[in-house]
């Protein structure tokens, strides 16, 4: 049932001026009909003031009349008259991104793809708020600034939530746990994307030191004649 306004005042006032039954009035009201037994009693709401529901248009002198003649009958609230007209929701838009955090829009996306395969590009462009064309070129390496890429966590880069991110993350192993059982040769193709961005992954340091297997060809341990 809708909610009224100042039930317990309405109750007094209903208590008051009708004749109408106690399980009627806590019905409409929303209280317990010991409540409205209080009420009548003087026991509960002393010294409250009365509201009446037909002059600020919450009920009807029909709809009372109606209840009065029927102690089975239960009366309802007057539907707003521009109930109907709601306010759509407002659309989300793009997520925004400060210009001092756009820079790194790049390195959140590798980590994504790398460490995330299964998440689409939707789900990429949502998180860190980018288009579609830029996560493609991430993952061709035909980005402008590819050299210079280095996979960084979006939660740390504050890009994106923790919560978000594990919002997505559960969406997109659901959808690939559902596409495996149906399609069990597509399981490899879920991670090629981890695959092509192993690329960025950084080279071991050169320590100087020289491998004499390597160089000569064969073993570095002396040979006994």
């Amino acid at each position: 049932m809708t909610e009224i306004l100042m039930p317990k005042a309405t109750a007094v006032w209903l208590v008051d001026n009708t004749s109408l039954t106690f399980d009627q009035i806590a019905d409409f009201c929303g209280l317990h009909p010991l409540e409205v037994k209080g009420i009548a009693d003087g026991d509960v709401a002393n010294g409250v003031r009365g509201a009446d529901p037909i002059s600020n248009g919450q009920l009807t002198r029909e709809e009372i009349e109606r209840a009065e003649n029927n102690d089975s009958y239960r009366m309802t609230v007057v539907k707003p008259k521009y109930s109907d007209l709601h306010t759509p929701a407002k659309r989300r838009g793009p997520r925004y991104t400060p210009l001092s955090r756009r820079q790194n829009r790049p390195d959140a996306i590798a980590w994504l793809v790398r460490n995330h395969p299964e998440l689409s590009d939707a789900q990429i462009s949502k998180l860190v708020g980018t288009t579609k064309t830029t996560i493609q070129a991430v993952r061709d390496r035909t980005h402008w600034n590819a050299a210079n890429i280095k996979p960084t966590d979006p939660v740390s880069l504050g890009l994106c939530t923790q919560v978000d991110l594990d919002e997505q993350v559960k969406k997109a192993s659901d959808r690939r746990r559902k596409l495996e059982q149906e399609n069990p040769e597509l399981i490899q193709d879920t991670l090629k994307s981890a695959e092509e961005l192993s690329q960025y992954e950084p080279e071991e340091p050169d320590t100087g030191e020289i491998n004499l297997e390597t160089l000569f060809g064969g073993s570095s341990e002396p040979k006994n004649d």
